[in-house]
């Protein structure tokens, strides 16, 4: 451990920068560093962390009522590639005119739908009917 004004002084020999690394430590840390290098050298590591980690969007895969098999199949691989770059996924189907009578149907496909996705997905906010339409929010599984 070094004074103060020693540092200070050793920094000014060199044409340096005293600067505090720690300084919640006990005592606090400091370098005799450029300080312009150290401010390039902290951005450079804010970027790369930066660039690590990615924002969680909110994919939609939607469909209709008279939605056949084949389609909701391929809704579904879609559906499995969002939540293998761990997107959430929010799923809805719409319902228009005298569709909206059938309501047990509409919430068995829904239901059917979802549970299709159980090998790779978590329920986040189960089926709820919203208007005219049926939403759930899947996430994938850890």
């Amino acid at each position: 451990m070094i004074p103060l004004e020693e540092a200070i002084r050793r920094a000014k020999e060199q044409e340096l920068d005293l600067i505090e690394i720690s300084p919640n430590a006990v005592p606090p840390v400091c370098k005799i560093l450029d300080r312009g290098s150290y401010l390039y050298q902290l951005k450079k590591k804010e970027k790369k962390a930066k660039a690590g980690s990615r924002q969680t969007e909110v994919k939609m895969v939607r469909f209709g009522f008279r939605t056949d098999q084949h389609d909701l199949d391929r809704l579904a691989n879609q559906a499995r590639g969002f939540l293998e770059e761990r997107h959430l996924v929010k799923i809805s189907m719409r319902l228009r005119g005298r569709e909206l009578t059938n309501q047990e149907y509409a919430r068995e496909k829904m239901k059917k739908f979802i549970d299709g996705l159980a090998d790779s997905a978590d329920v986040e906010q189960p089926m709820r009917r919203q208007g005219n339409q049926y939403m759930a929010i899947v996430k994938a599984k850890k």
